[in-house]
């Protein structure tokens, strides 16, 4: 049984009272970050450990945000942004951080509810989420599972954080996370070759190569704000666009035939969502 919030989106941060420690401001994490300063949330309730800070760090340590302190307090929420082959180190030295009010939110992929609930101490209220790369610039979409100590008010607090990235998905069942790696954790890198192989076509068919990248790249940026934006399903879309006998027609027969694209999206996201079972912890 699969719940989802239908299409979740940040409504503020502005009442969150309590201390957040984000543990890891890369790419993901400072995203993250710069999504919850920009819905209200004070940076002088936020510490931040991450031995490079940015520029943008920086700046926003000089508005309140405490980072890398020196020695451990009790936090409200613990937000995990690092790498998941970092986490056997510094996760230990994290527990310093939590007490049994604690709620701990993860964006680490492939770290289990279960690996997580061995680093904290037993009571934590945890959540595990898979968020994908156009969260950078709050369009992305994030599935989350809880354990069994996550209250409502904490799910609520874990969705708004989450949130500030774009949609959220809420799933009562951890497995389904490999394979939701597999569409939109790894999706975004399917698009983009799509874009590449386009740009490849174009140029073989006598394009030159500036344009043929430019014509790709719109016309998919194109394509998927049209998606997001209709009220019709992908399936309509392409049959709407697809002229009986024209040359989209004779594309598709191609895309679609046997070994076309159907069959290649089917077999790369059963053996990402492998690998994502074998990469588990």
């Amino acid at each position: 049984m699969v719940k989802a919030s239908s299409k979740t989106k940040a409504k503020g941060l502005k009442d969150f009272r309590g201390k957040l420690l984000l543990v890891g401001a890369g790419k993901m994490g400072g995203a993250m970050l710069e999504g919850w300063i920009a819905r209200g949330l004070d940076p002088k309730t936020v510490t931040v450990l991450e031995p490079q800070p940015s520029k943008g760090l920086s700046g926003l340590a000089r508005r309140g945000l405490a980072l890398n302190p020196e020695k451990p307090f009790a936090a409200s929420v613990i937000v995990l942004g690092i790498k998941p082959q970092m986490a056997p180190e510094l996760l230990p030295g994290l527990s310093a951080y939590a007490g049994k009010s604690t709620l701990i939110v993860s964006i680490m992929a492939g770290r289990t509810l279960g690996f997580m609930e061995r680093e904290f101490p037993k009571s934590s209220a945890v959540v595990r989420a898979m968020p994908n790369l156009p969260a950078s610039i709050g369009r992305g979409i994030t599935v989350a599972v809880a354990n069994a100590n996550v209250t409502k008010q904490k799910r609520e607090l874990a969705g708004e954080l989450l949130a500030a990235a774009g949609t959220v998905e809420w799933v009562e069942q951890e497995k389904l996370l490999d394979a939701v790696t597999a569409v939109s954790g790894s999706g975004p890198a399917y698009v983009f070759l799509l874009a590449e192989a386009l740009a490849a076509a174009g140029v073989a068919s006598g394009l030159p190569k500036e344009l043929a990248e430019r014509l790709a790249r719109e016309t998919i940026a194109g394509s998927g704000e049209l998606l997001n934006r209709s009220p019709l399903d992908a399936a309509t879309l392409r049959q709407n666009v697809t002229s009986p006998g024209g040359t989209t027609a004779a594309a598709l027969q191609v895309l679609m035939g046997p070994g076309g694209i159907e069959t290649l999206m089917a077999t790369a996201v059963a053996m990402a969502t492998r690998r994502s079972k074998e990469l588990a912890r």
